[in-house]
C-alpha cells in the first residue's frame, strides 16, 4: 500500500513556498508552481491561501518569525546588535525576502510583534519617539543594504584575491591608483567581505547612540537636545 500523503495545510504551503523561493527566486513562485511542488491541484492551494498576495504576506511572517527579537532586559546596544546579526543571517538564507519585508499594508501578528519589540527596546532605553523611528530606519537600511550587497557579489570570499588580481591586471598602468592600492593591500588572502558587517554595525550603533537625549560628544557636549 502506498504511503499516505500528509494532508495539505497552510503551514505546509508556506514551507514549500519558502523552499521554492530559496531555490529559484521569488519570480519563480507562482500558485501553480507551488501546487506542483506540493503534488496537488492549484485549487487545493487556494483553499488554504486565497491568492498570491496573501501568500507573500505569509512569507513575510515566516521570515520575520526566524529573526531573533531584541532580548528583553539586555542593554539596548547589545539587544539591537543581537537582532541585527540575526536578521542578517536569516536574510542571507532568504535574500528574496528583502523586497517583501516592508511591503505589507496589513502586516501580520509576527511582523507587528517584531516591530513592537524593536521600538520597545529603544523607547525603554530612553529614546524619544522620533529618535526611535530614526534609529529603526537606520538599522534596517544598514542590514538590508549589507545583505543585498553581500548576496549579489560576483565572487565568494575564497576567490576575492583572485578577482582582485584580475581587475588590477586589466587596469592600464597608472590608472585608478587608489583602487589598485586597495586591491593589493586589502583584498588579499584571508579577506572576507562579511567581516565588514561588524565594523558597520558598530558605526551604526554609535550613530544611534547619538540620538539619545543624554548622548554627548567627546568634548562632553550634548549631541541632541533633550
Amino acid at each position: 500500500m502506498p504511503a499516505r500523503r500528509a494532508p495539505l495545510t497552510r503551514e505546509r504551503a508556506v514551507q514549500a513556498a519558502t523552499a521554492l523561493a530559496d531555490e529559484h527566486g521569488l519570480a519563480a513562485l507562482t500558485m501553480r508552481a507551488l501546487a506542483e511542488r506540493l503534488g496537488v491541484r492549484p485549487m487545493a492551494v487556494y483553499h488554504h491561501v486565497p491568492h498570491k498576495d496573501a501568500l507573500l504576506g505569509l512569507l513575510v511572517e515566516e521570515v520575520l518569525g526566524q529573526v531573533a527579537p531584541p532580548p528583553p532586559g539586555a542593554p539596548w546596544r547589545e539587544a539591537l546588535g543581537t537582532r541585527c546579526r540575526s536578521a542578517r543571517e536569516v536574510l542571507r538564507a532568504h535574500p528574496w525576502a528583502l523586497v517583501l519585508l516592508e511591503s505589507r499594508r496589513t502586516p501580520g501578528p509576527t511582523s507587528l510583534e517584531h516591530h513592537d519589540a524593536v521600538l520597545g527596546t529603544l523607547l525603554g532605553a530612553g529614546f524619544d519617539v522620533p529618535a526611535a523611528g530614526h534609529a529603526y530606519a537606520l538599522l534596517d537600511a544598514f542590514v538590508y543594504g549589507f545583505v543585498l550587497q553581500e548576496s549579489t557579489l560576483p565572487f565568494d570570499d575564497a576567490h576575492a584575491p583572485e578577482v582582485a588580481d584580475e581587475i588590477v591586471a586589466a587596469v592600464p598602468e597608472g590608472a585608478y591608483p587608489h583602487l589598485v592600492r586597495f586591491a593589493r593591500e586589502r583584498v588579499r588572502e584571508g579577506y572576507a567581505f562579511g567581516d565588514e558587517f561588524e565594523v558597520g554595525l558598530r558605526l551604526v550603533l554609535d550613530a544611534v547612540a547619538s540620538l539619545h537625549p543624554g548622548a554627548t560628544d567627546r568634548a562632553g557636549r550634548r549631541t541632541v537636545d533633550a
